[in-house]
């Protein structure tokens, strides 16, 4: 593990990182979900893609990196970004899993894998439909466990700026987004996921010309049994 720091919006920050294969040209950016780090993808892809040095990075505020601020996801690709161009990284695959498909959809590669992508919004269940109302209901009346009583698990034992940026980047329309990549796009979808459910992904599959889609068993993490098949098809 490495750490670098860097500045953005006048504040530091120190984004952890790993390199494997750091003798080789080709690069392959790799970024995790949210509430999750580096380790999670490393173990997936961290013995496969040999044609390819891998950098894998723990987005501001998760894993060993720091994040002083509240964020939105662009900010997000433009701590990337800046991280990117410390370590003179400009030619890259961007895999990106869950929120992390978002960010390396702004970071706009010449190829660009999606893992069960962020950013098509989802109809919600009655059960959350009536959290979000009630809590909307009591905020004005200051009520401080509401978070506690209310948060989802994703926003569980946050910081205050964590928090806040999770709420700005959990139900955000990324179609638009999507639509802009003009690159090669390669999708690779949980069949049984239920955090971006299948057809999430067969709708970015759509919005993005050319892309190519191979939806594979398993649940929202069902990249760590299929690693072989996806560095098959990236070779």
């Amino acid at each position: 593990m490495a750490i670098k720091e860097i500045n953005y919006r006048d504040k530091n920050f120190e984004i952890s990182y790993n390199i494997i294969n750091p003798t080789i040209e080709k690069n392959i950016v790799i970024l995790h979900g949210w509430g999750s780090n580096k380790e999670i993808m490393a173990q997936a892809f961290g013995d496969k893609l040999k044609d390819y040095k891998h950098i894998y990075i723990d987005l501001a505020g998760f894993g060993n990196s720091t994040n002083p601020l509240i964020l939105t996801t662009k900010d997000y690709a433009n701590i990337t970004s800046k991280f990117l161009d410390l370590l003179d990284i400009k030619e890259f695959i961007a895999m990106g899993h869950s929120f992390g498909g978002k960010v390396a959809t702004l970071l706009n590669p010449y190829k660009l894998v999606l893992l069960s992508s962020a950013g098509v919004l989802t109809i919600k269940p009655w059960s959350i439909r009536i959290k979000i109302a009630t809590v909307k209901l009591l905020k004005p009346l200051g009520f401080k466990k509401i978070r506690e009583l209310f948060a989802s698990p994703d926003a569980s034992n946050l910081s205050h700026e964590m928090y806040e940026t999770f709420k700005n980047v959990v139900d955000e329309d990324f179609e638009s987004e999507f639509a802009k990549y003009k690159g090669e796009a390669v999708l690779f979808w949980g069949i049984d996921d239920t955090a971006t459910p299948l057809y999430t992904g067969e709708k970015i599959h759509n919005i993005i010309e050319g892309s190519k889609f191979y939806p594979l068993d398993g649940d929202h993490f069902f990249f760590l049994k299929h690693s072989k098949f996806i560095d098959t098809l990236l070779s």
